[in-house]
């Protein structure tokens, strides 16, 4: 049975009509042949084929009573099946007592036509349920264009993030021309190091993969604060005295200072999560384990996680880098003073991922070493 096609605009709907008896298919089918494409099946088994088949169905017309296979089977079937879990089914029978019904409807149908058939509720019906699939089609469009937008957006303001924090951090680190690709070494370093710690147990909760990325985005901006320090202190060549160095140590907390000049006055805490890393990373990226670091000598737990990770990142990418006042180290000189601060320098754990790991190291510190410079990864 197949009815003239529709228009561009208004495309024929296609109704897929499922009776074991050729004579119900026909009563159905003259109702509704002038209005729509019709498609018919003699058994459930036929119907689940015919659903999943070009031109799909826009709506059911389900017998109850058939042999094999029930309309209830067919329809817990096809809710069952993700493809045709929505396809709207209205069931047409000869059981017509309300316990029949109430189970139909339980199943999921949307509708329910008791036999005989009489045309005008068939057409009314028919066209009410095909109006309600069309209203959620086209909701349902909408919410994935909507989501799909939404997502192009957050990538958009993902990547402005990421720019802008990438040239705030190339900011700082163009007043000291010695550190070249740093910025990305360390960034790579504090990655490979909390992937390391989130694969155990006591790191698990906190360090999710999107905990991950954001220490890893809030890791460039480590030493913002060295814009706030004098170029005949940042830049000479030899060794500070102890009133320079004292200058020197404050561009941890100038750089805290600075990222929350921004972010105090914004209530979007969680929009702004990354600065707040940020801002712990660039504060205590210099504390030390044992205490004895710089600004406020935190010890231990007490210094923010994503600290003591770029502070061991910091620390051995200055070793392995060129500097006026040093050569670069070879990669297992580095690791060896590296290993040496454990308990003391560095967190014991974060000293642990970094020697599990010392391979990644030197593939990264080889991938981004600087042109100027012999780096010892590729030593």
């Amino acid at each position: 049975m197949n009815a003239p096609q529709g228009d561009a605009e208004n495309p024929q709907k296609t109704l897929l009509l499922v009776d074991d008896t050729p004579e119900n298919l026909t009563v159905l089918g003259e109702i509704l042949m002038p209005h729509y494409r019709v498609r018919v099946a003699s058994s459930g088994q036929r119907a689940l084929t015919a659903v999943v088949s070009d031109p799909r169905p826009d709506l059911v017309l389900l017998d109850v009573m058939m042999p094999e296979m029930d309309g209830y089977e067919v329809i817990r079937r096809l809710r069952q099946n993700p493809a045709t879990r929505e396809l709207p089914v209205i069931f047409v029978t000869a059981l017509d007592s309300t316990e029949d019904e109430a189970h139909g409807l339980e199943l999921g149908a949307v509708d329910y036509i008791t036999k005989p058939v009489r045309p005008a509720i068939v057409l009314a019906r028919v066209r009410g349920q095909l109006e309600l699939k069309e209203a959620r089609d086209r909701m349902r469009d909408q919410n994935l264009w909507l989501e799909s937008e939404i997502a192009r957006r957050m990538r958009q303001n993902q990547v402005v993030q990421d720019v802008s924090m990438r040239a705030l951090a190339s900011l700082a680190e163009a007043r000291d021309d010695e550190t070249g690709n740093h910025i990305l070494r360390t960034q790579s370093y504090v990655n490979v190091l909390a992937r390391a710690l989130a694969a155990l147990p006591r790191y698990a909760d906190t360090l999710t993969p999107a905990r991950i990325e954001t220490y890893t985005k809030a890791a460039p901006l480590h030493d913002i604060g060295k814009v706030a320090i004098p170029d005949h202190i940042l830049h000479k060549p030899g060794k500070h005295t102890p009133d320079e160095w004292e200058i020197m140590k404050t561009h941890a907390q100038q750089g805290a200072d600075a990222i929350w000049r921004a972010i105090s006055d914004q209530d979007e805490r969680e929009a702004l999560d990354f600065l707040y890393i940020a801002m712990d990373i660039a504060r205590c990226h210099h504390e030390k384990w044992d205490g004895s670091g710089y600004p406020e000598g935190l010890a231990g737990e007490a210094i923010p996680l994503p600290a003591r990770l770029m502070a061991l990142a910091d620390v051995f990418d200055a070793l392995i880098s060129k500097r006026v006042y040093k050569p670069a180290f070879p990669i297992e000189k580095a690791a060896d003073i590296i290993v040496q601060g454990r308990g003391q320098h560095f967190d014991p754990d974060v000293v642990d991922a970094f020697i599990a790991n010392i391979d990644e190291f030197a593939a990264i510190a080889a991938r981004y070493a600087d042109l100027a410079e012999h780096q010892a990864a590729s030593a």
